[in-house]
């Protein structure tokens, strides 16, 4: 469950968002292979995933920590650990280090040809 300031889904809205994949490319298309186009907009919706998936993570796991009164504190310090928690995020899911986007990426090209 993520507390304070969440993580900022509209810039989720669009699938290139993150990783600027083209706009505008739908994925729910006829049964076969996924054109060139559309194996780039789901790559760029694992990813995207991913970073949210993880940012929701550091989210929960800072839940519990309070600022350090000597280096820390202050009314922003809530808002500014949570766009530090979605660079993370970010920079996490572009290494692929935690394979979560990969998974994604199977199942979603696997429900789209089986469709």
């Amino acid at each position: 469950m993520m507390t304070g300031a969440s993580f900022n889904s509209g810039a989720l809205s669009s699938p290139g968002a993150l990783f600027g994949a083209p706009q505008g490319i739908a994925l729910n298309a006829p049964s076969g292979p996924l054109s060139p186009q559309k194996m780039v907009a789901a790559k760029v919706a694992a990813k995207n995933f991913e970073a949210f998936f993880v940012t929701s993570m550091l989210e929960s796991m800072y839940a519990g920590v309070k600022p350090d009164a000597m280096f820390g504190g202050g009314p922003g310090e809530e808002m500014y650990r949570s766009l530090l928690n979605q660079e993370y995020g970010k920079s996490i899911a572009a290494r692929g280090s935690m394979g979560i986007a990969q998974n994604i990426l199977s199942e979603m090209i696997s429900l789209q040809e089986k469709h």
